[in-house]
């Protein structure tokens, strides 16, 4: 499937549009080359390293909002013209030679007004690939038939597979960017960098203003190179990416990222490796579904691999109130969103397919120390809002004139591999508390969740398999585990919570024996009133 721009992600780049930038310039006439029919400006040195001690010279600098050339005229290219703007297969850039590693550039627009440069990197040198009205197909009357060649950038841009049909990594708006994960289909979507998110004052949403393509010696694997700004922070990037595809025909996109970055201001609250998703209801939420379709969700839920091997599973809700759950740790292994749930019939939805949404896994490639990963929940009453953010915060604050790097790897895939000690929750379920055919008390809710593994393998209802809660407040009663009838490999969890009022209760879960943990720990946030 093509990168589809949808207001989901609309609305997240509109939020970006006045964040920093680099001032669109025009070359001068020697400046331009022509190579075939792409115009290029002059060469100039280019390494990593140059690039981060330029991120590190511009955050000594002022912060200077972007300036958009032809702002007129961008203004005037809204969302139904914007999708009418469709750039040229046979000019598409070729970064390798056998041409397995085509990209293709965005238009600007009102919508993507602050301009990214495009350069591509090849034997140290890099230059930059000058706007031209030619890269573009648009009907008559069209306004970005009024531009000129000049070099006011683009919006971004996106890699295809080789044979120009589809696309499968994207780079649009702020520093937003998505693959087409395991079943060539978009869904959450991955950021550079987050800034003071869910804090009393305004988020802030650093941008790519420069990307760098370098030629691919290791096609169809791609390397680039970005220039990050905003008004609390500027950071060199550096993104290694490959789409590797198995046997079944199940892709995984994987991405080494290094970010080095540089604080102009104090930043309050960090976010590295964020993502945005989104969740309306799913089958724990059933209440608040006012759709025909059972569930709407990119993603089911988040996944944490602790420094200290401890494996987590947090349920995502559609609160009453924009709530952050932090996950206090050391040395996190692992974590991400998650969409577990892969079977069509939960969804019934042929047209955007929620089934075959990407799942986002990261996992540091050197300690990252003290901090929490943070899950942020808004509430939402439709599937157009990205309503849920993810991202690991730093114990230690990012300060003024401090220098930080990070190094992990960013994998879009179908699921996260599981050892066979372990069951993981495959499904959560709430509903009335009590028995069947007996009154309901009030103020009691059900919770009943689904593990699978083979760990099960062998074990029957009298083997000692028990279940082990924990809540914040209220009383557990009924509970119990079994094994699902006539289903391989799959244990069942349930038990009654009584507990009233507004605020959450946290829940734990596993199921043990003989004193040994056979599951995930299942996290759970519950609002008795809601």
């Amino acid at each position: 499937m093509t990168f589809e721009l949808h207001r989901r992600h609309l609305l997240a780049s509109l939020a970006a549009l006045t964040m920093g930038g680099v001032a669109s310039r025009a070359p001068t006439a020697e400046a331009q080359t022509v190579q075939g029919e792409i115009l290029f400006g002059t060469a100039s040195a280019f390494s990593f390293d140059a690039l981060k001690a330029a991120a590190k010279a511009l955050a000594a600098d002022d912060w200077k909002e972007p300036v958009a050339a032809h702002a007129d005229v961008l203004r005037q290219i809204d969302y139904d013209a914007f999708q009418q703007v469709r750039f040229r297969p046979d000019m598409s850039l070729r970064l390798d030679r056998d041409g397995r590693v085509p990209v293709q550039l965005f238009h600007l627009s009102q919508l993507f007004l602050s301009p990214v440069h495009i350069y591509l990197v090849g034997a140290g040198q890099a230059r930059e690939v000058l706007y031209d009205p030619k890269l573009f197909e648009t009907p008559p009357g069209h306004p970005a038939r009024q531009l000129q060649a000049d070099g006011m950038g683009f919006a971004g841009f996106r890699v295809m597979a080789g044979d120009l049909n589809t696309d499968w990594l994207a780079f649009l708006g702020a520093s937003y960017f998505r693959t087409s994960g395991p079943y060539n289909q978009y869904g959450l979507s991955a950021r550079a960098l987050a800034v003071d998110t869910a804090l009393p004052h305004p988020e802030e949403f650093p941008r790519f203003t420069a990307f760098y393509l370098e030629s691919a010696t290791e096609a169809p694997a791609v390397t680039l190179y970005a220039m990050l700004d905003s008004p609390s922070v500027t950071g060199a990037y550096r993104m290694r990416s490959e789409r590797l595809t198995d046997s079944r025909g199940i892709h995984r996109i994987v991405m080494e990222i290094e970010a080095d970055l540089h604080a102009r201001k104090d930043i309050e609250r960090l976010g590295i490796a964020p993502f945005s998703s989104m969740f309306w209801y799913g089958e724990s939420s059933r209440k608040q579904a006012s759709d025909w379709r059972p569930e709407i969700h990119d993603s089911d839920g988040l996944a944490v691999l602790t420094g200290s091997g401890e494996r987590l599973w947090r349920p995502i809700n559609n609160p009453p109130r924009v709530m952050t759950s932090t996950f206090i740790d050391r040395d996190v292994k692992g974590f991400g969103l998650m969409q577990r749930d892969r079977d069509f019939v939960h969804y019934l939805d042929d047209g955007v397919f929620y089934e075959r949404r990407p799942s986002v896994w990261v996992e540091p490639l050197e300690p990252w120390g003290e901090g929490a990963v943070h899950l942020v929940e808004i509430p939402t009453d439709d599937e157009i809002n990205d309503n849920i953010v993810a991202y690991w915060c730093p114990k230690e604050q990012l300060r003024a004139g401090q220098d930080r790097n990070f190094r992990y790897r960013l994998s879009w895939l179908d699921d996260i591999a599981f050892p066979d000690t372990l069951g993981w929750a495959t499904a959560t379920w709430t509903g009335l508390g009590g028995r069947p055919g007996h009154k309901r008390p009030t103020g009691v809710r059900k919770f009943v969740i689904d593990f699978q593994g083979s760990v099960f393998a062998g074990l029957g209802r009298n083997d000692g398999v028990e279940i082990v809660t924990t809540v914040s407040r209220g009383a557990v009663t009924n509970a119990y585990t079994h094994p699902v009838v006539d289903q391989r490999e799959r244990w069942r969890a349930l038990f009654d919570l009584e507990a009233t009022g507004g605020e959450p209760v946290e829940m734990r879960a596993f199921l043990r024996k003989d004193g040994r943990a056979l599951t995930e720990t299942w996290v759970y946030q519950y609002f008795p009133d809601a």
